[in-house]
């Protein structure tokens, strides 16, 4: 059976597996800082996962086709971003060639659009991360049997984008998880800290994670010093991150508050992921176009 979100947030396993895929996703922004910050803010990564549902084939609707009206539209209908931000996220794929016009389109009216091989990679890598977490949490073989049908990301995908859209709890998750998640590279800035984290004492209101270089994380992650200032200034008025004692010279804090948010975040997001992986992999659709070349070797990526 899938784990239930009440379920991963009951186990104290969980966070340490989720910590550890914050560190996964520091080593992919490294790897390629274009991909990881789609993965960087909600509302990227939302739109993301839209465009790949709709060029897969979003669940109850039409036939998979993805091109820039269809994609505008679908935005604006299910509140992720305003058309202009859709128009603008969607060019920026194309110019950073992480989806491509389909030769020989049969529509003259429209340009079909495809995911490029990057972007079938880190979409899988993004999937193989949370099944390795889960299996990690029950020694189940979800990441195996996955690899071993390939198609079956390709199955899981819109079905995981269209759950995802509909939570309630995703869309609302918490004061401070919201602050950072939707702030441009604010989702990053947030797996950084958390990334940082080392042991959690439950009876602690306050978790203390070492002295952090703001010029470092302005650096790393490509955002603007003003953005990160004011960032965590909005965090600290909020109760929910601080420093120790100076302000930039001691340990920084995250308040067992907002290590709740992300935690229960985490744990809707993943609950989501083993229900369609299980519903997928115990159901093959061996109709299903091949999806071989989804699948790269099994890496990983978290948002």
């Amino acid at each position: 059976m899938a784990f239930t979100a009440k379920e991963l947030a009951q186990n104290e396993h969980f966070l340490s597996a989720i910590l550890q895929s914050a560190h996964e996703l520091m080593a992919i922004y490294n790897e390629n800082p274009r991909i990881a910050s789609i993965f960087a803010a909600q509302q990227r990564w939302l739109l993301a996962h839209a465009g790949y549902a709709l060029f897969l084939g979003y669940p109850d609707g039409p036939a998979p086709a993805l091109y820039t009206g269809r994609f505008i539209d679908f935005a604006v209908k299910h509140k992720i971003a305003s058309r202009n931000t859709a128009a603008a996220f969607l060019k920026e794929m194309v110019a950073y060639r992480f989806v491509r016009p389909i030769a020989g389109s049969s529509d003259r009216r429209i340009t079909l659009l495809e995911p490029t091989e990057t972007t079938h990679e880190y979409m899988a890598r993004w999937i193989y991360t949370h099944l390795l977490v889960l299996d990690a949490l029950d020694g189940g073989d979800r990441l195996a049997r996955t690899t071993a049908d390939p198609a079956s990301v390709s199955r899981m995908q819109p079905r995981i984008a269209k759950m995802i859209l509909d939570s309630e709890s995703l869309q609302n998750p918490g004061v401070t998880f919201a602050l950072f998640n939707w702030a441009t590279s604010g989702g990053v800035v947030m797996d950084y800290l958390f990334s940082r984290i080392d042991k959690i004492d439950p009876a602690a209101d306050k978790v203390l994670i070492g002295p952090i270089s703001l010029k470092i994380i302005q650096s790393r992650f490509m955002i603007s010093g003003s953005h990160l200032k004011r960032l965590l200034k909005q965090a600290t008025d909020l109760g929910s991150v601080g420093w120790a004692g100076n302000s930039g010279k001691s340990s920084f804090w995250l308040s067992r508050n907002f290590i709740s948010e992300y935690w229960n975040y985490q744990a809707e997001k993943y609950a989501i992921v083993d229900t369609v992986s299980q519903a997928v992999l115990n159901q093959p659709d061996d109709s299903a176009t091949s999806g071989e070349e989804l699948v790269p070797r099994p890496r990983a990526i978290s948002a």
